[in-house]
């Protein structure tokens, strides 16, 4: 037995194969086995040396088991090395490396400009309740400005944003004045999905609150932010216009960075592109956010960023920003 086993395990070439041996020889019905259960049978004096003989067979299967199964798994890692031998001649796969979307490169460079003028970053939810949404900013239930922003409403008093301006009043209730911030973010609103609609879309705005804040402080922050982002060749152009939540308010118009004021297709031949809304912060917002308006005023403003990013690319269909066509984004 003891040399039938080892000439099996010598044949052996893989780890299965002397499991299968194992079992042959040293398990439950294993050969080695049936004679220790048959020594019963033996006389008192047979059994201690048939006994010692058994465990000197078993233990030595199980050595030549243990050396067989090293020599296997020293051939197997051999080959597994080999195979996966690397020719440092060959030349490199390409590594497609990502890049920044860009909506997030202009998000970033807006950032900085208004880093660089004092401004930090404030946050807020974007399931948001109905009270921040509107009612703060000067829209109360049944105010025709409503209608304007076809909102989806989870419930009677919970809404997807329609804005980042709920974050403005969040921010007085928490900030005591000055302050200084600006809120990007992701908005809703129930439109039609065209080349210039989406229901999802992102807005960038501003706040500024502080002792004696006039329009000539909005006009100078504006102009500034345009010079940077568009160049210092670029003129402003402020509109009256008319939002709930400031008072007085304004749109403001860029001159075309493409044709310098001159008329081209980017700007329909107007020479001027409208960019954002704005205007001093309406006294009842103020209140509101828990601010004096006898002692502060401020003024906001607001810009979608989809659309800064459709006048500085010259994009012509905002689904070109959701789509994810590698094809498309490769270009930034």
């Amino acid at each position: 037995m003891k040399l039938e086993a080892l000439e099996e395990i010598k044949e052996a070439t893989n780890s299965q194969r002397i499991d299968e041996i194992r079992v042959k020889y040293l398990g439950k019905k294993g050969s080695l086995t049936t004679i220790l259960r048959g020594m019963g049978s033996l006389s008192p004096e047979e059994r201690p040396i048939i006994g010692k003989f058994a465990n000197e067979v078993r233990e030595f299967i199980e050595e030549e088991i243990k050396k067989a199964l090293l020599n296997i798994k020293n051939k197997e890692r051999e080959l597994k090395i080999k195979g996966e031998y690397i020719d440092i001649t060959m030349p490199g796969k390409k590594v497609e490396i990502g890049g920044i979307h860009p909506l997030n490169k202009v998000l970033d460079e807006i950032k900085d400009i208004f880093f660089g003028m004092g401004f930090s970053i404030a946050e807020g939810p974007e399931v948001e309740l109905d009270y921040y949404n509107f009612e703060a900013l000067n829209v109360p239930k049944n105010h025709p400005a409503r209608d304007e922003q076809d909102t989806f409403y989870i419930s009677e008093n919970l809404v997807l944003r329609t804005q980042t301006s709920p974050i403005q009043v969040r921010t007085m209730e928490k900030t005591k004045p000055p302050i200084r911030i600006i809120a990007p973010g992701r908005v809703y609103r129930s439109d039609a999905v065209d080349a210039t609609h989406s229901p999802i879309f992102y807005q960038i705005e501003g706040l500024v609150v502080d002792k004696g804040i006039t329009m000539a402080n909005l006009k100078g922050t504006l102009e500034t932010f345009a010079k940077r982002f568009f160049g210092e060749k670029t003129r402003t152009k402020f509109r009256p216009h008319h939002f709930p939540f400031t008072e007085p308010s304004a749109e403001m118009d860029v001159s075309c960075f493409v044709c310098g004021g001159e008329g081209c297709r980017v700007c329909k031949g107007s020479g001027w592109i409208e960019i954002l809304g704005c205007g001093m912060v309406h006294p009842d917002v103020l209140r509101k956010g828990g601010i004096d308006p006898e002692e502060y005023s401020g003024f906001a403003f607001g810009m979608g960023l989809d659309r800064i990013v459709m006048i500085k690319y010259g994009i012509d269909d905002i689904r070109l920003l959701y789509e994810n066509d590698i094809r498309f984004l490769k270009q930034f």
